[in-house]
């Protein structure tokens, strides 16, 4: 197995952390990471090598694909703060406006009105955000 099929593989943790600063941003994974509690630096690098090393595993999916996935499953868990997280992380992803346009019909669907709501909400505050104005 190579570090990108072995989840506990040598160089799992590192690979993983560098997909999460290409899509998140060394800002954002700079302040998760500063805290020197070392209980608390041990949660990031479980976290990081776990949610990010399925990113960073390789396989059918894209980079894009991933992201429309988490998405659409944070939206239908009422994650929105991590929804918000991850739509702002469009621009590295290639997830464009009009594929986010049609996931909220999506999750409308499937995960109901108000996930479909929240998600817009959300979605509003990204896009004001990015471009300077109100929501």
């Amino acid at each position: 197995m190579t570090a990108s099929s072995d989840p506990n593989g040598p160089g799992r943790l590192e690979e993983a952390l560098a997909l999460r600063r290409s899509v998140l941003g060394d800002a954002y994974v700079d302040a998760q990471l500063a805290d020197p509690d070392p209980a608390i630096r041990e949660f990031q690098d479980y976290l990081t090598t776990t949610a990010w090393g399925v990113w960073a595993r390789g396989g059918a999916l894209s980079i894009r694909d991933r992201s429309l996935l988490v998405l659409a499953m944070t939206a239908a868990l009422g994650r929105i703060d991590e929804f918000k997280l991850h739509a702002s992380a469009q621009p590295n992803t290639g997830v464009t406006d009009d594929e986010l346009n049609e996931l909220l019909f999506q999750i409308t669907a499937y995960c109901g009105g108000p996930a479909g709501l929240a998600a817009k909400r959300a979605l509003l505050e990204v896009r004001a955000a990015r471009d300077g104005g109100a929501p």
